[in-house]
């Protein structure tokens, strides 16, 4: 049975949710945009995955940075700001009574074209925005004993071509990598860059430990990872040597432990690559350290947001 990161206990519950649609709360059955919609036809649109603890998205502020950023680059009006998008999610998670426990979707696209053509200057109306609130876990074994990854043949790209920090709607690049890692049993397809080093997975982020030190990549060839940056500043709050570095899959292979991070699980070890076991294939010393030093991040993240909402 796979274990793969995204792997989830289908929760019934999740049947009756209501979904935010451009302002309406819809049934799910009923939630649909049209087939007129850039995101549609053309995955035009960028997109944030949430996670809510103790009644709060963490980290929240750093997702709509990366929203925004994404939306000005494309030349894209979200249509609400902040402040209004902020209450959308928490009017949406109040209707759903919805605490913890809890992976929220916002996607953002350009809005309702009216013919199936690439020019922005065909959409007509606002923004189509929805948030899809759902009741998800990884599942406890998912946790503890580690993924599969598989180095795929898919590489990341150069950002001339399609900028690896864009959190786009269009992720054929990624799909294609997870398509093969799949073929080959494994759980996320590890993903090199142009250049034959280490970047990423299809869906997560990769870091290893050798010797002491934790090691993940550039960051050129990657989306700029919420959870990843939190995995690094851990680390320097607990004065754990931590390196954004070009490695090879020489050096993965050799790794004392490995690990993925995502906003969906946090911190995941890895237990084998191509078929090779990582340390002794068991979790290590340093991912239980760090699972405990982010979620201690994510308590004062929710902390501090709480105390805002209150104020």
């Amino acid at each position: 049975m796979s274990n793969s990161i995204h792997d989830f206990h289908d929760d019934p519950r999740n049947a009756d949710i209501r979904i935010w649609i451009n302002g309406q709360l819809k049934p799910r059955a009923e939630a649909t945009v049209s087939v007129f919609d850039s995101g549609f036809v053309l995955g035009d649109g960028v997109w944030e995955g949430l996670r809510m603890v103790g009644g709060h998205p963490a980290f929240l502020d750093a997702h709509l940075d990366r929203l925004y950023e994404g939306a000005r680059a494309l030349a894209m009006d979200i249509g609400l700001d902040r402040a209004a998008l902020t209450r959308a999610i928490y009017d949406t998670l109040a209707a759903n009574d919805m605490h913890d426990g809890v992976h929220i979707r916002l996607m953002v696209t350009r809005g309702v074209k009216r013919t199936p053509y690439q020019d922005p200057r065909v959409t007509v109306g606002p923004a189509t925005i929805v948030i899809i609130p759902e009741h998800k876990n990884a599942k406890p074994e998912t946790l503890s004993t580690g993924l599969n990854l598989f180095t795929v043949h898919v590489r990341r790209g150069y950002p001339d071509v399609q900028d690896p920090k864009l959190n786009s709607h269009s992720k054929l690049n990624c799909i294609t990598a997870c398509i093969q890692a799949t073929a080959a049993g494994a759980d996320e397809g590890l993903m090199l860059d142009p250049h034959g080093f280490v970047a990423t997975c299809n869906s997560t982020h990769f870091f290893i430990v050798r010797k002491g030190e934790v090691w993940t990549s550039t960051g050129d060839y990657c989306l700029g990872g919420i959870t990843r940056a939190n995995v690094l500043r851990a680390c320097r709050e607990a004065d754990i040597p931590a390196f954004e570095k070009n490695f090879s899959l020489t050096e993965v292979y050799g790794a004392e432990e490995a690990f993925v991070t995502g906003t969906f699980a946090g911190v995941v070890p890895v237990r084998q690559i191509d078929g090779r076991l990582i340390g002794d294939g068991r979790p290590g010393p340093m991912v239980a350290r760090l699972q405990q030093l982010y979620k201690a991040l994510v308590a004062r993240d929710i902390a501090f947001r709480a105390g805002e909402r209150l104020a």
